[in-house]
């Protein structure tokens, strides 16, 4: 792991995470978990004040990167509830088939190498009574801009940590054998067209 990627990603995720209309979106999604939760992708735990304590039986973290789970550790700390990070890609799910109520999943699909995999474990062990909960930046719907995030997402993904610009979120979540009752999507206000268009809802096993 290079010097970037040890020391500075890191804090440039932290500080893109935080901004206050992604922080909006959080408080759309996170408060709708509940039982037992697993949220892949845990980063620096900007998601762990909006759950509803009442609401959470337990909650695991996904978090494959050291440096993220370090920064978390404050918010980990503070949280209202039973927190146990499980330090593997969300990938390698470390759990029981069908032993999850809920799986929470924000600004995190568009970064995993092998989204498919990752979306097949998710759909193993959510219950099938589940609801994978979700809040993703990805493909815009205007061909200008979507041929810009074509074209910037080879050099993205290098400055990034992989982040894809042009996932086409709802349709990767379809493929892997959910679907998908609720779906909100537009543009946030504060950031370029090119990295801002968010899809956010609940997708359930088909």
């Amino acid at each position: 792991m290079g010097l970037y990627a040890k020391y500075v990603l890191p804090r440039l995720i932290n500080c893109a995470c935080g901004q206050e209309s992604i922080t909006e979106q959080r408080k759309k999604v996170v408060p709708l978990a509940e039982g037992r939760i697993l949220e892949i992708g845990l980063g620096a735990g900007h998601n762990l004040p909006f759950y509803a304590p009442s609401r959470v039986e337990k909650l695991w973290g996904l978090e494959p990167s050291a440096e993220m789970r370090a920064i978390a550790q404050k918010a980990i700390d503070a949280a209202p509830f039973e927190v146990e990070v499980l330090d593997l890609p969300g990938e390698q799910i470390p759990l029981d088939d069908n032993s999850v109520d809920t799986i929470m999943v924000t600004y995190t699909l568009c970064t995993i190498a092998d989204v498919m995999g990752a979306l097949a474990d998710m759909r193993r062990v959510l219950k099938p009574s589940g609801r994978m909960i979700f809040c993703e930046h990805g493909a815009a719907p205007d061909e200008k801009i979507r041929r810009w995030q074509n074209r910037l997402t080879p050099l993205w993904k290098r400055l990034g940590g992989g982040c894809h610009l042009n996932r086409d979120i709802p349709g990767l979540i379809m493929e892997s054998g959910f679907k998908i009752p609720e779906l909100e999507a537009g543009y946030l206000e504060d950031a370029p067209k090119i990295l801002s268009f968010n899809y956010w809802g609940w997708a359930e096993p088909r």
